[in-house]
């Protein structure tokens, strides 16, 4: 039953990850800068604390107390971790958004949930699994197994974008997005996109041992209730820190290079709705780390929880893809190109389930 909590707690998140970024859709007159980071700031600044006062006791107590190392390497992970976001965007550009968005989220899931492993397999460490631990355990094996097929459906889906890229550009007069296809570069900053936005996970790992603290003072109140499902949310805080200032940072030099600055007071633009469903994206966004952090209380911070939540979110994207009719208009080879590879993506799933489930 951990286990079956956990994967559900992880396709929640996953669902808000995959679709968060909807209601930017609504914000009309707006520039990216100006709306990406009014989103940002209740991702980031307004909503985390908000969650971790909501379910932590003395939250801000935790992080006073917490060695100033720590802090700084957990800050350290969300400024690369922000970087990663913003540099997906120029993968999205180079590579297109289908292929772009599907090999960095791919990445992102292998680097995220390999990594540490291999990091305790030089470090050792009380608790946590170890590459090697894997290899040579049936539970592990599972897990690494569902990697490999989960990487073999991100290869499908991204297939499918090609396919899709190129019979688009065919009826077009004008593919300006063809145009910017640059592959080699598109690559490049896809591979530094994928390894930096998995900073993240290390930044979870970095900061543990405050969520170690909300755990044990959870665990003294209820000493038969299990693992706090909560007790990652003093971390995020912590770490998007870090995402706010690269994201902060970057936006208003757009701000001011575009000269959008009066994006946020104009009042011939919708201001109230703008704001609302910038506000709305943002929130949605913070809460598939909310869920990600209950799952990862019941599977652990491991291979398991990164690539769950990685092939959620490709899964619910590529969903809403089809939902949106963003394969209109292409052939029946592409549309079940990429259905095949969602069905591998949920059979990787199923598998890292299984794998951790049987762990002892």
């Amino acid at each position: 039953m951990q286990a079956i909590f956990g994967v559900i707690f992880h396709f929640i998140g996953g669902f808000a990850s995959g679709s968060f970024y909807i209601p930017y859709k609504k914000v009309k007159g707006w520039a990216w800068e100006s709306f990406w980071i009014v989103g940002g700031i209740f991702s980031w600044l307004i909503i985390p604390p908000l969650a971790a006062w909501l379910t932590i006791p003395n939250f801000m107590d935790i992080i006073s107390q917490t060695n100033g190392q720590i802090l700084l390497l957990t800050y350290f992970f969300g400024l690369l971790w922000g970087i990663g976001g913003l540099t997906y965007g120029l993968g999205v550009r180079y590579l297109g958004v289908s292929l772009g968005s599907t090999i960095i989220l791919g990445l992102c899931a292998v680097f995220g949930s390999i990594i540490p492993s291999v990091y305790y397999n030089f470090f050792p460490k009380e608790g946590k699994d170890s590459f090697s631990m894997m290899l040579h355990s049936q539970w592990g094996q599972m897990v690494l197994l569902g990697i490999v097929i989960c990487a073999i459906g991100i290869i499908i889906c991204g297939k499918a974008g090609t396919l899709k890229e190129n019979e688009l550009a065919k009826n077009q007069t004008v593919a300006e997005e063809n145009k910017e296809y640059r592959f080699g570069l598109g690559i490049f900053v896809a591979i530094v996109s994928g390894v930096l936005s998995a900073c993240f996970n290390f930044g979870i790992e970095a900061g543990k041992s405050m969520a170690d603290a909300a755990n044990v003072a959870w665990k003294a109140l209820h000493p038969n209730a299990g693992n706090f499902l909560f007790q990652n949310n003093v971390i995020y805080i912590v770490i998007l820190w870090g995402g706010l200032t690269t994201n902060f940072i970057w936006c208003m030099i757009l701000n001011a290079r575009n000269k959008t600055f009066s994006n946020y007071t104009d009042g011939q633009k919708p201001l109230l709705k703008n704001y609302i469903f910038s506000a709305l994206a943002g929130t949605t966004w913070f809460l598939q780390f909310f869920f990600y952090g209950m799952g990862e209380s019941k599977l652990g911070n491991g291979a398991s929880s990164w690539i769950l939540h990685m092939a959620f979110i490709i899964l619910i994207a590529n969903a809403w893809g089809l939902l949106l009719k963003e394969w209109k208009g292409v052939s029946k080879k592409a549309i079940y190109t990429v259905i095949a590879g969602i069905a591998t993506i949920i059979v990787s799933v199923l598998v890292v389930g299984y794998g951790n489930s049987i762990k002892p």
